[in-house]
Formats: structure tokens, sequence, C-alpha cells
């Protein structure tokens, strides 16, 4: 059943109790955006101080993503078990410990061990975060309004870091890891008062070990394989083998769960065309901006010469654009549907990326940059949030952990995929010592591959768009009647 706590007054506005739920939660997304963006532009001082060759220095974002992508099916099946405030909780308490230890440590491989803690612990509050607001919410307009604004915050998160972290490392990289920790001290204190308790899944059939270990064996290698294979080159044995070892083990995972009589992942859910559309788009979307991101802020620092503070700026209007729109595309989503929505964002996204191909060595933001980031700022603002309502959609509320973590794992996945892929192409098109204009040159396959994965996305989208109309209408029928259903339980309590 829905948390009473959805009970609005007869305004329709939340309670204080409520929104401070939703604020809780959005701090932790929050956390975990700004915590991604903010390392990237640390790198290079923290290599300086720490003495850290180039291999070694991958592994201080690579390590997070080995945690957070390997572990987020576990963690949502762990949320849906076991209590998706306990573990959120729990989860969040560990992750400002490992954000304080990465300010503190004085050696790489402590570093990273304290990264690869926090992607372990993002792994976890990520799926338990998003589950409880679709517990909490009911399906349909307040459930999309929630997530909009829940989006909202980690396009905010990452937009922020980028600037902070060009502040900050001013001062000291020191600062870019020690910053979440007191956020996610205060988020951890509120959430202690405000979360709703959330009772342990009954009757599910017991625990499924062997799948987790298998599922999360899997996870864990394939990031691993994918985040070495440019290094270790993409035909290589080693790489070669891993991917092997990877298809072994997901084949294993499957005829486990389908033995199972309580699965980390139920199967069935893959069934639903809007479910897999979800996943893949979600692959799609974020693989792209993150190939795009890190060959434009190449782009900018190496080859324009900008600052650190200078390219985070240049991306700012992206994030502004997000921040400020997102909030309205919850009732963007009542008129016109998910299908709608998530098409017309990836259309924007091909036009941006497709638009950046004609940068060059002397470019004129305004002219050149500003509308490829305003085009992808509209496309986030429009593509994350449905993204997350149409997975959630229609799902049980005891398996909204399990959804959470396979569309947290399909995002961090296609992130780690398609970063590698972007990698190689244009590591295979730069020719020993290029010049400037040379190594621009070797940036256009790459940008090209970016604009193809976000192709790749809007025409996987574009069957959910033949759903009917009168399916949406009821799915906010039901989420009145659901909202009713809450107030009543208010009433007599």
């Amino acid at each position: 059943m829905t948390s009473p706590l959805t009970t609005s007054s007869s305004e329709g506005r939340w309670t204080p109790r409520l929104w401070g739920t939703l604020l809780v939660l959005c701090a932790a997304m929050f956390l975990d955006a700004l915590d991604v963006s903010m390392v990237g532009v640390a790198l290079p001082s923290i290599g300086s101080d720490l003495h850290l060759t180039t291999s070694t220095l991958q592994w201080v974002v690579s390590g997070y993503i080995l945690g957070y992508g390997g572990l987020l099916l576990l963690g949502g099946r762990t949320a849906d078990l076991l209590g998706r405030r306990q573990v959120f909780l729990i989860a969040l308490g560990v992750f400002a410990v490992a954000s304080l230890l990465g300010g503190l440590v004085d050696s790489g491989p402590l570093l990273i061990a304290s990264r690869f803690v926090k992607g372990l612990s993002a792994a976890f509050t990520a799926p338990a975060g998003l589950s409880i607001i679709t517990t909490t919410f009911p399906e349909g307009p307040l459930r999309n309004r929630a997530l909009s604004i829940y989006t909202t915050c980690a396009a905010t998160g990452f937009s922020m870091g980028l600037v902070l972290s060009g502040l900050l490392t001013e001062a000291s990289w020191r600062l870019t890891m020690l910053l979440p920790a007191p956020i996610a001290l205060i988020a951890l204190v509120a959430g202690l008062k405000l979360l709703p308790r959330s009772e342990r899944e009954k009757d599910h059939n017991g625990y499924d070990i062997p799948g987790a270990v298998v599922g999360t064996a899997s996870m864990l290698l394939l990031v691993f394989t994918v985040v070495e294979a440019p290094q270790a080159g993409w035909a290589s044995a080693r790489t070669l083998a891993s991917f092997l070892a990877v298809a072994v083990l997901l084949t294993v995972f499957v005829l486990v769960e389908r033995r199972s009589a309580g699965p980390l992942i139920r199967l069935g859910v893959l069934r639903s065309g809007n479910q897999i559309r979800a996943q893949l788009g979600a692959m799609a979307f974020f693989g792209s901006y993150v190939g795009f991101q890190f060959l434009v802020t190449i782009y900018m620092q190496s080859l324009l010469g900008w600052s650190a503070l200078h390219t985070a700026l240049a991306f700012l209007p992206a994030g502004a654009l997000v921040a400020v729109s997102s909030t309205k595309v919850g009732s963007i989503v009542d008129r016109f549907g998910t299908p709608r929505l998530i098409a017309t964002g990836f259309a924007l996204m091909v036009v941006g990326y497709a638009l950046f191909l004609r940068v060059s060595l002397d470019p004129g933001y305004a002219a050149a940059i500003l509308p490829s980031m305003l085009l992808i700022g509209a496309a986030c603002a429009l593509v994350f949030p449905s993204l997350n309502i149409q997975a959630t959609n229609g799902v049980d509320d005891h398996e909204q952990g399990m959804v959470s973590g396979l569309l947290n794992t399909s995002v961090q996945v296609g992130g780690a995929l398609f970063l590698a892929v972007v990698t190689a192409v244009v590591t295979a098109h730069t020719p020993e010592h290029a010049s400037p204009q040379a190594v621009l040159d070797s940036y256009r396959p790459g940008l090209i591959v970016v604009t193809g994965i976000a192709l790749a996305g809007l025409l996987i989208t574009l069957p959910g768009l033949r759903t009917r109309r009168t399916g949406r209408s009821v799915v906010v029928a039901r989420a009145l009647r659901a909202e009713a259903d809450a107030e009543a339980v208010a009433v007599r309590d």
C-alpha cells in the first residue's frame, strides 16, 4: 500500500514532512552526481600530489564506477528484502565515512579503496532512494512530479560539481573529497526523523544467495573489463577472455534466476516492452552523454587551453537548463506520456551532438558551443525523468527496489561501456606527434559515435509511441484512486 505520507491538503499541497522526505532522498542523489563530476576536474592535482601514474590515476574514477555499477542489482533487491529505509540510511552513513577518509588519505591505493567503498554505498542508496519515492508517491501525476524534482537534483549536483571542483581544487583537491561528508551526515540525521518506516518483504521465498553471488560477480567483471579494455586492447586475449567469462556468468545467472523461488531479478519484468525500452534507453542516454563530456572536456582544456573552471562554466548552461525545467516535466508527462518525451529528448541530443562537429581550434562560444549545450540540456531535462517514470510505472511496490537497481545498473554500465568505445575510437584515429588540428580531427569520429549512440536511443524509443493514450489515462485514474485510499487511511488512523 502507498504510504499515508502522500496525503495532501485540500489545496493539493504536500505536507511538510512529505517535502522533507523528498529532500532527504534528493540530497543523496545530489551527492552521487556531485561526487562523480567533482573528481574528474581534480584528477591532475591528485596525481601530482600523490605521485600517481596515469594508469593508477584512472582508478580513482574507475574504482567508484566498479563499486557502483557492480553492486546495483544486489543493492536494489536488498532494499526490497531488508527494508528501504534501513538500507538507505546505513549506506548513506557509509558514504559519509568514506568521503571523510578519502579526503585524509595520503596514498593512491587508499584513495582508490575509499572511492570503491563510496561507489558500493551509492549502489545501495540509489535504488533504495528511488524505490522509497515510487512506494511513497502513487503512480501517476504525484509520482511524476516527485521524480522530476528528484532527477533535477541529480542534474543540479552534476552541474554544481563541475563548478565547485574548479573552485575547490584551486585550494586543495582534498576539499573535493571532503565536501560530501557533512552534507551526507546532515541528510542522515534528517532521514532518521523523516523517512517513512518500511517493512521487510514478507513471504519472499528465501534469499537468492546464488543469484546474488553470480549476479554481482558478473556485473563487477563486466564493468572491470570495459574499464580496462582501452588500455589492455579490445582484441587482446585478456579482454576477450574476460568478456567470455562475463557471458558465462550471465548465462549461469539467468539459469539461477529462472529456477529460484525468490530471484534477485524476476525475469518476467523484462517481458514488458516499456521496461526494455527504458533500460536500453538509459544505457544510450548516459553512455552518449558521458562520451560527449569526456571529449569536450579534453578539447577545451588540451586544445583550447581553458582552465578547469572555464571548462566547467562552459557546461553550466546545460545543467542550468535542466535545473530550471526538470521540475515541470512531471506535468508534461501527464499530458503527453513518457515515450513522446523520451523520443523528443533523444532527437534533441542527436542534433546537439551533430552540431558540435563544427567546432574548430578557435571557436566562438556563443555560435559554436552554446547551441549544443542548450539542446543537450533540454534533452536531459526531458529524457532522464521520463526514463525513471517509465521504468517504475506498473511495477508492484515489493519489486520497486529491484527495478530501480536494474535501471541504475543500465545507466552505469552504459556509461562505462560507451565511454570505453568512444575512447578506443579516438585513440585509433590519433597519430603520434599529431598537430593540434590532427588531434581535433581525431575527436570527430568519437563525436560521430556519440551521435550514433543517441540515434540508437531514439530508434529504440520509437516503437513505444504506438502506446495508446488510453493506457496512460488508466494510470492517472489509478493514481487518483490510490491518493483517495491514502487519504481515507490517514483519516481512519
